[in-house]
């Protein structure tokens, strides 16, 4: 097949991604401010240029199909032959995947659940062909397949994503773009490690056809060493992948102003001059003046209460004076006076029994703590 195929095809398919993943990002991250007609017009675009590309893509696969086919029908090699109707097949299944996807650009009647169902099949048919396809069990690139099977996977769970949400979401976009530019970087990947000199030591190409070639070593160390590197190839390719998402879909949502809130603070205005004034007159408040007096109403009685000291209600319904600070004799000492009287009466010859046995007392210790205030010091 060559390296140039296998270059042609990471660049299809990473374009493809790319073209799916922005769709997504602006579909989500369009300001609500913007007029219908100007936010639809991205992602239409973005979704045409997609299935364009799908369509021209499988259209070369099916074309590449073709010519191994009769190459292989030339070399008498029918595990090729064989195996170049199973990819035509699959570039059949995506050539229909991309043209049922321009008609529902353009007819919006067309259920997109159909189309989704078709991607579907198609990914389940390419993953496994690329899980059965075992020529030679010792080949290192069977591992280059094994590794290639996460991005096909990663696009057949974003396309399910799809089918099960009807479109209603963008994240199965993401997650299919996310998918085939992964797939993309590692069919460049395995076009290196396979057709070029960055191959393993101790490895070499063995073609039997133009589609049907495996990767023999020399020993067991150098298939323990090929695998590992194919191994850490990937590796690096998928970091590589999760940097590149997360700084395009920074820039892409800060430049359209959406996503986690940068819409919102482009649109912030601060407040009014006239509107922060009324707040702060608002938040200004003045005490009442000490001279004014407070009505509590408690049990149904009013009780006046004037600075210097407070007049409280005793248990049952019995007054009791309290004096915490006197400066001189004002209308409080007064009716602590009042109440001294009935206290003298307590201590007479009239009955009194209704009155409570504290209350004497209580009384009497308002006065004294009455006359200790007023009494001259010094």
């Amino acid at each position: 097949m060559g390296f140039l195929t296998f270059a042609a095809a990471g660049f299809g398919l990473i374009l493809m991604g790319t073209f799916e993943a922005i769709s997504s990002t602006t579909t989500s991250s369009s300001p609500s401010d913007l007029p219908q007609s100007k936010s639809q017009t991205t992602p239409s675009r973005s979704s045409f240029i997609y299935f364009l590309s799908a369509s021209l893509l499988s259209f070369l696969f099916i074309l590449n199909s073709l010519i191994s086919f009769f190459d292989a029908v030339n070399s008498h090699d029918r595990v090729g032959f064989a195996q170049q109707l199973q990819v035509a097949a699959i570039a059949a299944l995506f050539l229909l995947y991309s043209l049922t996807g321009l008609l529902t650009l353009n007819n919006s009647s067309f259920p997109s659940s159909l189309l989704n169902l078709i991607g579907l099949f198609a990914f389940v048919e390419e993953f496994m062909y690329f899980y059965l396809r075992r020529k030679d069990t010792v080949g290192i690139e069977n591992r280059y397949f094994d590794m290639l099977l996460v991005p096909i996977f990663v696009c057949l769970f974003g396309t399910l994503l799809q089918l099960r949400n009807n479109s209603s979401s963008v994240i199965p976009n993401l997650v299919r773009g996310v998918g085939l530019v992964l797939q993309g970087l590692w069919f460049f990947q395995m076009g290196l490690s396979i057709y070029t000199r960055w191959m393993a030591d101790g490895c070499v190409l063995k073609e039997k056809s133009r589609g049907n070639y495996t990767v023999k070593c020399k020993g067991h160390p150098e298939y323990h060493r090929a695998r590992a590197i194919a191994t850490l190839q990937f590796n690096c390719h998928l970091a590589l992948i999760v940097v590149l998402v997360v700084v395009v879909y920074s820039v892409v949502v800060r430049k359209t102003g959406g996503g986690g809130g940068g819409g919102d603070i482009s649109r912030y205005k601060p407040l009014g001059a006239e509107m922060q004034h009324q707040i702060d007159s608002q938040g200004q408040f003045t005490l009442d003046s000490d001279e004014e007096e407070e009505e509590v109403r408690e049990e149904g009685k009013v009780v006046r209460n004037k600075a210097g000291g407070e007049v409280e209600l005793g248990v049952n319904g019995n007054e009791v004076c309290l004096i915490p600070h006197f400066t001189s004799l004002d209308e409080t000492g007064f009716y602590c006076l009042l109440d001294f009287v009935p206290l003298l009466q307590n201590y007479g010859f009239e009955d009194n029994s209704h009155v409570s046995q504290h209350e004497p007392v209580t009384k009497l210790l308002c006065l004294v703590m009455y006359i200790v205030q007023q009494w001259p010091i010094g």
